[in-house]
């Protein structure tokens, strides 16, 4: 849900700010007072793609800052923030940190929907009716839609795996001798996991081995050899004894000091099992460093890394192992091929019927939403074809689309041949109350959706809008009088026309308000227009 919205500099606004209530709210205002100005900070919001012509003239960026929450449970909300340059270039801020347009469109985009004059288009499009049935349908289609999709992702895997088979069942000449050859030499060499490492760290020592051993015992002998440092350090320590008993200090320096020789033993002693650890072999040596080679060899011809040479050794293995087998393997995929087919075709089955159930379920929901809007005897018809195998989708084993049909008798024909705009605004508009809260958008922006309607028409329209604002937040751009008055919250749009002209947003209430909805219905604010604007309102306060 929206909370609040701020503009600047965008279009020819200067600084507007803007929150919508959580059921309806409408914009009004003259034509060409800037209403689009909104509408566009709505599709910047959402993640559309942004145009430098939208930078207010003057201004060196248009910025648009709005919070949401996503939950009822959500108490911080989520703000974002988009930032347009005169240059063209956008810059997004989630909870003030950078991120992308794309992320902006991933975020906000599927709760928002902007149902204007274009955006109404995509009910033109066969996919999105599919898109609208499942959703409302529930978990019986939807459960069948995710056995099928699992279905169809099993039998594109067996069929991909048979095709390798074959493929290696098949191959001859030097692809095959280029396979054996890779066993051969690294099976010769025969690494074992860790084995480089291992010797990375051995080789060194074998080949210092005397110079470690040496060290080690000289250093030793400097420490506790006739001389060393443990003859002085104990020396010292006597000494300081002797004449503790005249100064306890010098006793306290003489127990530092007999910790300090423990030490030093300790440490002689370590070197000396570590001299005589050290085990000088020649021949050992050599057969590590021939290892070492063998290995590197095998880093030169098919690394740079070991995890490469074991790669490499596996996928010709398992190339001579398909050829060795190949019969067996063949047989073996081309039964899961089957058993996956089986099983896809029983999914796509109860796919269609549950569709084919549901739907025209749906379709009679618009159709009562569509007689309130006035739409005569119009229908939705659901039409199903089912496709050749190798034209199954993710959307399905079959071309679904919701037919028209303009009266009764007539011969449903696709929404794109033969529905006018206003048409398809009223379609829309009944699928999206049909649909309620299973369209999982929790915002719904509506931009003149009551064009060209008036009387009846626009009664009835306007309590279907008023329906919808039930379930969801609903923001509508009138100039209907019908649809203003139902508002829970009435923002005008204004045009200051001065050197630099600019639009400004202003919320009406009580006094304000009647003036603008007797401007909605005559153009004045004559006593006449006052009073039929005061009369809607009370009726709805009464209602």
């Amino acid at each position: 849900m929206v909370d609040e919205i701020e503009v600047r500099d965008l279009a020819l606004i200067r600084n507007a700010s803007f929150a919508p209530a959580e059921g309806l709210t409408v914009l009004t205002g003259e034509t060409g007072a800037g209403k689009t100005a909104l509408l566009s900070a709505f599709k910047l919001l959402v993640g559309e793609r942004a145009d430098a012509s939208q930078v207010r003239e003057g201004s060196d960026a248009a910025l648009v800052t709005g919070r949401f929450f996503f939950d009822a449970r959500d108490t911080e909300g989520t703000c974002v923030e988009r930032r347009v340059a005169s240059d063209g270039r956008s810059r997004v801020r989630i909870d003030g940190s950078i991120s992308s347009v794309r992320e902006l469109a991933s975020l906000v985009g599927p709760r928002v929907d902007l149902c204007g004059q274009h955006e109404h288009q995509r009910l033109l499009d066969p996919a999105s009716h599919v898109e609208m049935v499942d959703a409302w349908s529930g978990a019986s289609v939807q459960n069948a839609v995710r056995a099928y999709r699992d279905a169809l992702a099993q039998a594109r895997a067996a069929a991909s795996e048979l095709d390798r088979i074959e493929r290696a069942a098949s191959t001859q000449g030097a692809r095959l001798e280029d396979a054996r050859f890779t066993c051969e030499r690294i099976d010769e060499v025969d690494p074992k996991e860790g084995e480089l490492e291992e010797l990375e760290e051995l080789l060194p020592r074998a080949e210092h081995a005397e110079a470690l051993a040496g060290t080690a015992h000289e250093a030793a002998e400097a420490l506790s050899g006739e001389g060393g440092a443990l003859d002085g350090l104990n020396a010292a320590i006597a000494e300081l004894s002797r004449m503790g008993s005249v100064d306890t200090r010098l006793s306290e320096y003489a127990d530092q000091l007999a910790g300090a020789a423990i030490t030093i033993e300790d440490v002689v002693s370590d070197l000396h099992r570590y001299r005589d650890g050290v085990d000088f072999d020649p021949a050992e040596l050599g057969r590590l460093q021939e290892r070492y080679g063998a290995i590197k060899g095998l880093l030169r011809r098919f690394g740079p890394r070991m995890e490469d040479v074991f790669a490499k050794r596996d996928e010709a293995r398992e190339l001579l192992a398909l050829v060795d087998d190949s019969e067996v393997r063949v047989r073996r995929a081309r039964q899961e091929v089957d058993e996956a087919e089986r099983n896809l075709a029983a999914c796509a089955r109860t796919l269609s019927k549950r569709r084919n159930e549901a739907a025209p379920r749906f379709c009679r929901e618009v159709v009562k939403q569509m007689a309130r809007l006035e739409m005569g005897r119009a229908e939705l018809v659901w039409e199903s074809r089912p496709l050749p195998r190798e034209r199954w989708t993710e959307s399905g084993p079959a071309s679904c689309e919701l037919l028209y049909r303009s009266g009764a008798g007539l011969t449903p024909r696709p929404l794109r041949r033969i529905a006018s705009g206003g048409e398809l605004s009223r379609v829309m508009l009944a699928c999206k109350v049909v649909l309620g809260e299973a369209d999982g958008v929790d915002t719904l922006v509506f931009d003149e959706v009551d064009a060209g309607v008036g009387g009846a028409v626009a009664r009835s329209l306007a309590q279907v809008l008023a329906d919808l604002s039930r379930t969801h937040q609903v923001v509508v751009v009138t100039h209907v009088a019908q649809v203003a008055v139902l508002a829970d919250r009435h923002y005008v749009v204004r045009k200051q026309d001065a050197d630099a002209p600019e639009t400004q947003l202003v919320e009406v209430t009580g006094d304000e308000r009647v003036r603008e909805i007797a401007r909605m219905l005559s153009g004045d604010a004559s006593e006449a227009s006052l009073a039929h604007a005061r009369q809607m309102l009370g009726e709805v306060d009464e209602a």
